[in-house]
């Protein structure tokens, strides 16, 4: 390594962010992910061994998906070939293949493909990894955060081992922040922090190390010598929440909120949907969500409810954030606190099954309309009874096809206002029963 060499690796850490200078050299200043690399665990006896198969790091941001990729190459001796899931195509796939063929050749080197952000990848693009995996031209590590078997088809799926990476916990990003203080590679020892400041800034960073060093970083901009707990306070001018509107944490945050819903927990439901509003979630979408509950897990039970829920997305469309928050939190309480009774779903399933088993059976004659005398003389219409003319506005009347008489597929519950819905129903099943001999009509 030549002078000038020296001097641009001098440059880039006194230019670089704090997070890349702290990169960990190797598994032993890697933080977190014990489960993985820690002595006799799955990622350091493969390295070991020598036997490294191909791996998808799934884990949230900032868990170190990215830097363990770097330090598994580094320990193998790998060539280390990193691309991007958002930008490389097809042609850039198969001329790091064409690279890593004559590596082997000539130098008998393997080489370790690193694709961020590997749930983005198409089918052709994941289809045309599938046959260098397969023969070993490449050791593939991916890194996601989205649920692997989702984003990743069955045939790549199946030639990788999916490895889970974990956020870090508030003692581990604290242990970091301590190490960028002292670190020749952070500060150096020349800036201090407060206690409670670094627990502040790891509270903040909700596991995530990247945004813990960053924050530190902004912090540094603001500290003369030491940081306290207003030094944090004036760095963060916005919460940057786990929750990514198009990921797996949005579905994640989205089906806690739902549950907390129907397991009739305000404090939780208001919690998750506050979590959505303030990670700039649409408060439409919020709204919709609760109108689809309002029916689908309270029902009639409290029918109020959907008068409810049409009303908050009312309101949203009037007054958008921040304003709806309160007409949204006034609904929420609302349908978490109500009776629930999903009889709207199982009485529609049970409908649609029906459909399904028996196909669509012809409407009865007597219930077709007759707009003209062809109709009326083919028997459409005939006796057909207008349940007005009766007392109670009732009459006894076949309205289900021939072949499905007798079927039920509604069952109201007993909570709430539906408690009477089911008597009432009870009443007029009793009437449709066939007569005993001899009884009054």
């Amino acid at each position: 390594m030549d002078l000038f060499e020296q001097a641009a690796i001098q440059d880039f850490h006194l230019r670089a962010p704090l997070a890349e200078r702290m990169r960990p050299r190797n598994l032993d200043e890697f933080i977190g992910q014990t489960h993985l690399v820690g002595p006799g665990k799955f990622i350091r006896r493969a390295i070991e061994t020598g036997n490294l198969p191909s791996l998808v790091f799934w884990g949230p941001p900032g868990s170190g998906k990215t830097t363990l990729a770097r330090l598994i190459a580094h320990a193998t001796h790998a060539a280390f070939e990193p691309i991007s899931a958002v930008s490389a195509g097809v042609r850039e796939l198969r001329e790091t293949v064409v690279k890593a063929q004559e590596r082997w050749r000539f130098h008998r080197q393997l080489t370790l493909l690193f694709v961020d952000e590997i749930h983005r990848f198409n089918k052709a693009q994941q289809d045309a990894l599938l046959p260098y995996v397969e023969n070993g031209t490449l050791i593939l590590l991916g890194a996601t955060t989205e649920n692997p078997s989702f984003e990743i088809n069955a045939a790549l799926l199946s030639r990788l081992r999916v490895v889970s990476l974990y956020a870090l916990d508030e003692e581990q990003l604290r242990f970091l922040l301590s190490q960028a203080l002292q670190s020749e590679r952070g500060f150096g020892g020349k800036l201090q922090a407060d206690e409670d400041a670094l627990t502040l800034i790891a509270q903040n960073a909700y596991g995530d190390a990247r945004q813990a060093l960053t924050l530190l970083e902004m912090c540094s901009f603001h500290a003369e010598g030491n940081i306290g707990v207003k030094t944090v306070e004036e760095a963060m001018q916005q919460n940057s929440f786990l929750y990514d509107k198009h990921g797996e944490e949005h579905y994640n945050v989205v089906s806690a909120f739902i549950k907390s819903m129907r397991g009739s927990d305000p404090d939780a439901a208001v919690y998750w949907m506050a979590r959505m509003l303030e990670s700039g979630e649409e408060p439409r979408f919020v709204a919709r969500r609760m109108l689809i509950f309002a029916s689908e897990d309270v029902g009639n039970a409290e029918p109020r409810g959907l008068l409810v829920a049409v009303a908050a997305m009312q309101a949203v469309e009037m007054l958008g954030m921040p304003e709806c928050r309160l007409p949204l939190t006034q609904a929420v309480t609302f349908l978490a606190m109500a009776p629930k009774s999903n009889t709207a779903i199982s009485t529609y399933d049970s409908a649609k099954s029906s459909i399904q088993r028996y196909g669509p059976l012809p409407v009865p004659l007597h219930l077709r309309n007759a707009p003209t005398q062809l109709m009326k003389s083919m028997g459409y219409a005939a006796g057909y009874q207008y349940p007005h003319n009766f007392s109670g506005h009732y009459v006894v009347e076949n309205y289900l096809p021939e072949g499905l008489r007798g079927e039920r597929f509604f069952f109201p519950s007993e909570n709430g206002e539906e408690r009477a819905v089911q008597a009432r129903y009870a009443q007029l099943q009793k009437l449709k029963q066939p007569k005993e001999p001899g009884e009054n009509g």
